[in-house]
């Protein structure tokens, strides 16, 4: 599967700076350390709607780390899948009488158009679960060879589980007690009320031919992969194990993370599956929750269809913090458009501000966990100092205009 066209990168003097990260499974803000080339995973689309505010949001974080990780030299091996096989493709395909392989190809091309229009930087590898299936039977089979994993307890419909105890470290990734992953397991997609399970917690690795199902012939019999197993065989494949970054909204937490690194933990012996977990927060509607069922998601294909710019948008949504929750709402689209208009004209000037420390600022502020809105504020201080008529430093805004481009991704 090919990814979305890149956009230029431009280089910054002097030397960027390493990233520090909140990592979910230790609560801290450590440094990532990566080698010559940074390797990241970050769980993808499933591709049976548009792309909406909190996708946007999620994807713009990690352009921000591989951003930043390029400003320092580092090469980076960027993957991200494409759940093109699930339930709520195939539910939304049934309600809609369309395809479940067109949907997913129609979605999918337009999930590209979004990103590509953000100035979101194109992951190395673009990698759907169906192009995936040989590579998660391979996996599922070696689990359970290992013990790993299971058959469920059903003559007709013997799927195989993943025993969420074969690691002897399952939950060191959330934090999360039992009773909370028995609730989150029912409202992610799991099936905690399963008869024939070890455990209500055991996790889907492959699913049996069911009839109007589609399946895939395999050594495991007719049938088709499970979610969490998908990226475990994908990022192990590509990027091998304890890779830097494993990244996504807060939702994946529980189930999707945890068990993505079980599963690959429990086939490699090795741990970390990830030396860091990173999670985004997750992007509301005038102080509501954007959910499907409430019908109140605002789509990025819609503002752009609605002529928004697509960097007011981006900007909108780097003014808040990668990690909280937030609102979108009307205000903040207005004055993310009024900031980016002020840079724009900052950098338009013939002469600036003296940059001065501008660049080793912004540099600072988002290598410290990706921290855009002080970033953004030093940003704004040069611009209104320059339309102050405070400078007459005639690189100024040729730097500034590329230091934005750079690190923040906008293009003025």
């Amino acid at each position: 599967m090919l990814p979305w066209t890149s956009v230029p990168h431009p280089q910054l003097p002097g030397q960027g700076i390493p990233l520090r990260l909140h990592d979910t499974a230790t609560g801290e803000i450590r440094p990532t350390a990566p080698g010559p080339t940074a390797r990241m995973y970050v769980c993808g689309i499933t591709p049976y709607d548009a792309t909406h505010l909190g996708h946007a949001a999620t994807y713009l974080a990690f352009d921000l780390v591989h951003r930043i990780w390029r400003d320092a030299g580092h090469d980076v091996h960027y993957v991200q899948n494409v759940t093109d096989i699930d339930d709520p493709l195939l539910e939304r395909a049934a309600r809609d009488q369309d395809d479940w392989v067109v949907l997913g190809m129609r979605e999918t091309a337009l999930f590209r158009e979004d990103m590509e229009s953000l100035r979101v930087l194109p992951p190395r590898e673009f990698v759907g679960a169906v192009e995936a299936i040989g590579e998660i039977v391979e996996l599922v089979a070696k689990l359970l060879a290992s013990g790993a994993a299971y058959r469920a307890d059903d003559a007709q419909h013997p799927d195989v589980y993943f025993d969420h105890r074969a690691t002897g470290r399952f939950g060191y990734e959330s934090g999360y007690d039992e009773q909370t992953m028995n609730r989150l397991s029912a409202e992610r997609g799991g099936d905690p009320d399963r008869p024939g399970k070890r455990h209500p917690v055991d996790a889907l690795l492959w699913r049996t031919a069911r009839d109007g199902e589609p399946a895939w012939e395999s050594e495991l019999g007719a049938g088709r992969p499970g979610w969490h197993v998908e990226c475990t065989a994908i990022a192990l494949n590509r990027l091998g194990t304890t890779f830097d970054v494993q990244g996504g909204g807060s939702d994946l937490i529980f189930p999707h993370h945890e068990f993505s690194a079980a599963h690959g933990e429990a086939l490699t012996g090795s741990h970390p599956f990830a030396r860091h977990y990173s999670h985004t927060g997750m992007i509301g509607l005038d102080g509501e929750k954007m959910s499907k069922s409430k019908g109140n998601l605002v789509f990025v294909s819609r503002l752009r269809a609605d002529d928004v710019d697509p960097m007011a948008v981006r900007l909108a949504l780097l003014s808040g913090h990668y990690r909280d929750d937030r609102s979108w709402t009307n205000d903040l689209l207005e004055a993310s458009t009024a900031r980016l208009a002020r840079w724009r004209e900052a950098v338009s000037m013939p002469a600036g501000a003296p940059v001065g420390d501008v660049l080793e600022r912004v540099r600072t502020h988002l290598a410290d966990d990706l921290d855009t809105p002080r970033a953004i504020a030093a940003l704004d201080a040069w611009a209104g100092e320059t339309l102050n008529r405070r400078g007459r430093d005639t690189d100024a805004p040729r730097l500034i205009g590329s230091c934005v481009d750079a690190l923040l991704g906008i293009t003025l």
